[in-house]
């Protein structure tokens, strides 16, 4: 009998079990039919499968585990106490800053009254202590540093724009910020400021100008009213120390312009008097009338150096009298000529020049220290009561004339 041939495919399985073998022949809606007559339970039942509980069975109690909470709520308790010891710690802090800083300002203005009153100043300085804590430093009756600034300190004729000094190593004599007697200043170390700005208005009442015109000297240039008439001055001064405390000046150059005509010098050197301008003197040279009642005076002649022969020449020859009052050189010796005796001997001749008699009377009676006391000035540091206060280098720039200053042992409160 033959054996009838059954094909099989393999299905494959998901738990990796070998594939079954499955009859091409059969019918997948038999199958089907045969699943309707069991119960899906049965059928999970039958499969191993536990059936799914109730929703509203109970779920049987267990203990709960609170290590976990308990630890997270020790560190939770445990912060506020950490904070409320910040808090304390930042206000004591705080606290113990300001009276720090209240004993600070409080010293500094007692500090800057005692100065007025013992220094006879117009202003309080400004006074700074430096170092911090202050409270520690008061207790060890020692102070790091301490800066003042006097501003406007009168010096005699001039006002001392600023004075800022230093003092280093400083002893107190007290216990505490209110009970403060005095003081013991080792080292002081400052700056003295005479500005340009104050000297124009208290030496020049806005007539003079003050400027630098080096390390050590300053340039004075202004007006000068002499004989009805305004004349442009300039004055040089050198600037120097006075012993230890006292600045002073020595005025020269002094020049006076009469326009732009000539110009006045006072004394007796070949280089002061009454002199042409070049310009002047050129213009002169120009106007025949004028050169020619110049070389009639014997005195200029014999200053001139001209010989008579040559002169003479020239008084009859119009081109000869332009080569001889053109050359170069003879423009140089006219306006080195002191004009003054001679102009004030011969009044007509002054008069063609273009000058006025009457004000180079009041020249000649016009002295080099009266001119100079217009521009001269002189400053002395107040001494103090105790110790030494000096001047040391005295400079001179754009904003005004400085010093230096140094001072030892100085006792101030006591």
């Amino acid at each position: 009998m033959r054996t009838p041939h059954i094909q099989t495919h393999h299905a494959a399985q998901s738990d990796g079990a070998p594939p079954e073998k499955v009859p091409l022949g059969r019918n997948p809606y038999d199958e089907l039919a045969a699943l309707a007559d069991h119960p899906l339970d049965d059928f999970l039942t039958e499969d191993g499968q536990a059936p799914r509980q109730d929703e509203d069975a109970e779920v049987p109690w267990a203990p709960p585990n609170h290590r976990r909470g308990s630890r997270r709520r020790n560190r939770a308790t445990g912060l506020p106490t950490v904070a409320r010891l910040l808090v304390w710690v930042l206000t004591l802090v705080c606290l113990v800053t300001l009276a720090d800083r209240w004993a600070l300002l409080y010293a500094e203005h007692k500090t800057s009254e005692q100065l007025k009153d013992k220094l006879h100043l117009t202003a309080a300085p400004e006074v700074h202590i430096g170092g911090f804590p202050f409270l520690t430093q008061l207790a060890a009756r020692r102070l790091d540093s301490v800066s003042v600034t006097v501003p406007d300190i009168p010096a005699q004729r001039v006002t001392l724009t600023q004075v800022t000094a230093t003092a280093s190593d400083i002893r107190i004599d007290g216990d505490g910020p209110t009970t403060v007697r005095g003081a013991l200043v080792r080292q002081v170390h400052g700056q003295v400021l005479l500005s340009f700005a104050d000297m124009n208005r208290e030496l020049g009442a806005s007539q003079v100008t003050f400027t630098a015109q080096g390390p050590g000297r300053v340039l004075a240039h202004g007006a000068l009213r002499i004989a009805g008439r305004d004349l442009s001055v300039r004055a040089a001064a050198d600037v120097r120390r006075v012993g230890d405390r006292g600045i002073a000046t020595s005025v020269d150059g002094i020049q006076l312009d009469i326009d732009d005509l000539a110009t006045y010098r006072p004394g007796t050197r070949p280089t002061e008097g009454l002199h042409l301008t070049p310009a002047s003197a050129r213009r002169l040279t120009r106007e025949g009338e004028k050169i020619r009642s110049l070389l009639t005076v014997p005195e200029i002649v014999h200053r001139l150096g001209v010989p008579d022969s040559l002169l003479r020449a020239a008084l009859h020859d119009e081109d000869k009298l332009h080569r001889l009052t053109g050359a170069p050189r003879f423009l140089h010796d006219l306006t080195g000529i002191n004009l003054l005796d001679t102009a004030l001997a011969h009044p007509g001749l002054l008069k063609q020049l273009g000058l006025d008699p009457s004000l180079l009377t009041a020249l000649t009676k016009l002295t080099r220290p009266q001119i100079a006391d217009h521009f001269s000035f002189a400053v002395q540091l107040p001494k103090p009561p105790d110790g030494a206060l000096s001047l040391q280098r005295v400079t001179v720039d754009k904003d005004g004339i400085r010093a230096d200053v140094s001072g030892a042992g100085l006792l101030l409160g006591r």
